[in-house]
């Protein structure tokens, strides 16, 4: 019996176009400024210091950390400091009507009806919680943050480690076999898959991808929680 969904964002959720086409430009060019006017926010202070950290430089300029972040943009670095950045960066524009989070049409009606059955539902993302948080909170079809019970990020591990998985399972408190894990990338379902969790691939068209071990579906209508 399934009591726990986890689900990935880019590719599950959402579109990896709205994040590679429309998230991460807007970020890259706002990034620079961003730094240069709110370097006297503490968390702002934190990640910039917790980027020069992760990249071993032990004094850099406000420049050569800008240069650091905008570098990580390109190479799609998955590095924590420069996701909880861009978060911050992305809530100006969510707030602000540039553009709203995309969900696939059938997302949000079946993430409701797991609600109305008693499941818990979470998600898992490469993203900072503060930009699922965003996605979700500003998305086309609504705010769906209420539906949410929590959101994980890098910060509890990398999405292809196993002991990423059995820490979440921890922190929701329920057993691996009682939890589902939805996602788009193979590595990251035979990760969860070790840490004894439940598995469903999403597969949206027109993507096309080799048979794996896991569920195959096209859409969330098509996921089993029986």
């Amino acid at each position: 019996m399934i009591r726990a969904i986890v689900t990935d964002i880019e590719g599950t959720t959402s579109s990896i176009d709205f994040v590679k086409d429309v998230l991460f430009p807007y970020a890259r060019e706002k990034l620079p400024a961003f730094v240069v006017t709110h370097t006297d926010r503490p968390e702002v202070q934190h990640w910039l210091h917790e980027a020069a950290r992760e990249a071993g430089l032990v004094s850099a300029s406000q420049q050569e950390i800008i240069d650091l972040l905008v570098r990580w943009v390109d190479e799609d670095r998955k590095a924590t400091p420069l996701k909880a950045l861009q978060g911050l960066i992305w809530e100006d524009g969510y707030a602000s009507g540039e553009f709203k989070g995309h969900v696939y049409p059938e997302v949000a009606e079946n993430l409701q009806k797991w609600k109305k059955q008693g499941i818990h539902l979470y998600v898992y993302s490469s993203g900072s919680v503060a930009a699922q948080k965003l996605l979700f909170g500003y998305s086309e079809a609504g705010d769906l943050t209420p539906l949410f019970s929590g959101y994980f990020d890098t910060e509890i591990g990398g999405k292809r480690e196993v002991d990423s998985y059995r820490r979440i399972a921890a922190a929701i408190g329920i057993a691996p076999d009682q939890i589902l894990f939805l996602s788009d990338i193979v590595q990251e379902l035979d990760a969860a898959a070790a840490a004894g969790l439940q598995t469903t691939q999403l597969v949206r068209p027109p993507a096309e991808v080799p048979a794996s071990r896991h569920d195959q579906v096209g859409n969330f209508s098509r996921i089993s929680v029986g």
